[in-house]
């Protein structure tokens, strides 16, 4: 069975479809895809934007922290969102850096957005230990790290908070056996499914698993005597 289709797991007739529903972003952002596309650059999903967009229009997120920045693109997206948050965003490849840095510039000129560059693992370390705090997190790094991150981020985000986690679903490969995936694809794999499993499973988040885009799932951070 396939389950594969372009731009993720959802037919390409139907991101068509919502994409028109909801419009086009502005020419900023569309100059960004572009270039992203032209370099070969990650950028999450539209149907993953459309999601973002639903809960950052809520009053009540002020504080965003986002876990892979690649070229700006997806912060830049929420700050549109939202032009009222603060958005503290990590990511360490120096190319990913440059151009992000020179997106931020342009399109950021009243300094909402920080870019912290460095490993992720470390940086948030570093931000629990300052007793850093945020209403919403965008997960959207190395697959095969996110039990690591999620230590941090439960320490990070507000009870109450909202977890994004982009391409937990993986274009469909995390409902193949481990053995039917490459090879080289099996240690995320298998990283994947422990970490689907542990926030759906966990007193400490609620959470539900969308089939949209390359999947995402969404997490509520729990009260800690709920």
């Amino acid at each position: 069975m396939a389950y594969r289709y372009n731009g993720g797991i959802t037919p390409e007739r139907m991101n068509v479809f919502l994409n028109m529903l909801y419009g086009d972003v502005p020419e900023h952002l569309a100059h960004i895809e572009k270039y992203a596309e032209d370099i070969h650059a990650p950028i999450m999903r539209s149907q993953t934007g459309h999601i973002l967009k639903y809960f950052l229009k809520n009053d009540g997120i002020s504080s965003v922290l986002e876990i892979g920045t690649a070229i700006g693109y997806s912060a830049l997206y929420m700050l549109w969102c939202n032009e009222n948050i603060r958005i503290d965003t990590i990511e360490k490849v120096s190319m990913r850096i440059e151009d992000a840095r020179e997106n931020f510039s342009k399109y950021d000129r009243d300094g909402h957005i920080t870019l912290l560059e460095g490993d992720a693992a470390d940086v948030l370390l570093k931000l629990v230990t300052e007793n850093r705090m945020y209403d919403f997190v965008f997960l959207d790094a190395a697959k095969a790290q996110y039990m690591v991150y999620l230590n941090h981020i439960e320490r990070l985000l507000k009870p109450g908070g909202i977890l994004i986690t982009d391409n937990v679903l993986q274009e469909g490969e995390i409902l193949e056996s481990r053995y039917a995936v490459n090879r080289r694809d099996r240690t995320i794999h298998t990283r994947m499914r422990e970490y689907l499993k542990y926030i759906t499973d966990s007193e400490k988040w609620n959470t539900v698993v969308i089939p949209v885009g390359d999947g995402i799932s969404i997490s509520t951070r729990m009260s800690e005597h709920s």
